[in-house]
């Protein structure tokens, strides 16, 4: 696949927004294809909007402002994902009270196209994750824990395929190392594989064997760390090739907008993160050309 090694990000959310979600690309519009992927992640159980006495992230947030506001973007453009980079679960008294259900049935109505899985997802253990799944109509996707020992051996893809407008998408997710974080007791035989490792291989796949244009990875590995040796969203995308956009979780970084990197072979690659509590919506933008050239728009979008 040919490919401009050339991206584009946007300055601000709301010039993004101002502009109705469309920026001046050098493509023509009759020539070129659009793809909009919309991205939560760390939402932690968050359903209802914070207060106005919430400091700094007062009035923002909320289920019903997410899914106005998906509906709206998707309405801009039918060719459009939704995504979550994990941490689903714990953080308010609806987890307590109803153990994931209420978050896997609100994501199911603002149809999410797919999640992964983070370490708090395991609160309840394999066997309260396990337990949920019923109410989530949408794919969960894992591509480093290996469940086989487990009671969601089988619940969960190593990678997804989408078809939007002719391009095609490939998607593989990544989880932090559970031991030290989790507790034995909760996640009980999963197996931690290693993420650059499986990364490699999932985003070859992907891109060699499966065709696809877009390799995009879910990870819940952190944003960056001060230590060289814990892998991060960063490091990753050093490290590894074929990935195209990393959305990131667990280390709760707000991005402006998204981290261009270089892979290992010089193409560049966005590692974006939003935050936490469902404050924001993230929005990255691909526009493809009839030779499949890429540019791409990053934004994090305000939910209030």
């Amino acid at each position: 696949m040919k490919r401009r090694d050339f991206i584009h990000n946007t300055a601000a959310a709301t010039a993004f927004l101002g502009l109705g979600g469309v920026s001046a690309m050098s493509f023509k519009a009759e020539t070129r294809k659009h793809i909009t992927i919309l991205h939560t992640n760390d939402v932690h159980s968050h359903i209802e909007p914070f207060g106005p006495d919430a400091g700094r992230n007062a009035n923002l947030g909320g289920v019903a402002r997410r899914a106005t506001l998906v509906e709206r973007i998707r309405k801009e453009n039918p060719n459009t994902l939704l995504l979550d980079a994990g941490d689903i679960f714990q953080g308010t008294p609806y987890f307590n009270f109803y153990g994931g259900e209420l978050e896997f049935k609100l994501m199911s109505m603002l149809k999410y196209d797919a999640a992964t899985i983070g370490n708090h997802d395991f609160d309840n253990g394999t066997n309260g994750l396990y337990a949920q799944l019923p109410h989530a109509k949408f794919p969960f996707i894992s591509s480093n824990y290996d469940f086989s020992d487990t009671i969601m051996d089988g619940q969960v893809k190593d990678y997804k395929t989408f078809q939007k407008d002719g391009v095609k998408i490939g998607i593989f997710g990544l989880g932090i190392k559970l031991e030290g974080l989790v507790g034995k007791n909760l996640y009980k035989e999963t197996k931690y594989l290693d993420p650059i490792e499986i990364a490699t291989d999932k985003a070859r796949i992907l891109k060699d064997e499966e065709n696809c244009d877009l390799v995009i990875c879910l990870s819940h590995l952190g944003y960056e760390y001060s230590n060289s040796n814990e892998v991060s969203d960063v490091k990753l995308a050093k490290t590894t090739e074929n990935i195209d956009l990393i959305i990131g979780g667990h280390t709760h970084t707000f991005l402006k907008k998204p981290r261009v990197e270089k892979n290992k072979v010089g193409k560049k690659v966005l590692v974006n993160q939003v935050g936490c509590y469902g404050l924001y919506l993230g929005r990255i933008d691909f526009y493809l050309d009839s030779e499949n050239n890429i540019e791409a728009d990053g934004v994090k979008i305000a939910i209030n």
